[in-house]
């Protein structure tokens, strides 16, 4: 099931630990972040045993707009992963809050 942006900020407001990964690319991370963990989508695959222990906890992806976590969603469901949720808008639905 996917989390609205709003849902986010909520969680991240009261300080809740998060599994939080970014796979958008190094320079708009830098440009803007909300504290996740970089792992561009084209480096999940070899990056993937960085967090092999969330398999079995909730992992929140964003990107930009939520295409690419939208895929990084497919591709850590099918390596295993039970409880992953793509930001739905991204960033820019961030922006707009």
């Amino acid at each position: 099931m996917d989390i609205t942006v709003q849902e986010l900020k909520e969680r991240l407001d009261k300080g809740e630990k998060l599994n939080l990964i970014d796979v958008r690319n190094p320079d708009e991370y830098e440009e803007q972040n909300i504290g996740g963990l970089l792992i561009p989508l084209g480096d999940l695959p070899d990056r993937i045993e960085e967090i092999e222990n969330l398999k079995d906890e909730e992992v929140l992806i964003h990107c930009r707009s939520g295409a690419r976590s939208a895929r990084a969603q497919q591709f850590l469901e099918a390596q295993g992963f039970t409880n992953v949720r793509n930001v739905l808008g991204g960033i820019l639905a961030w922006n707009e809050l």
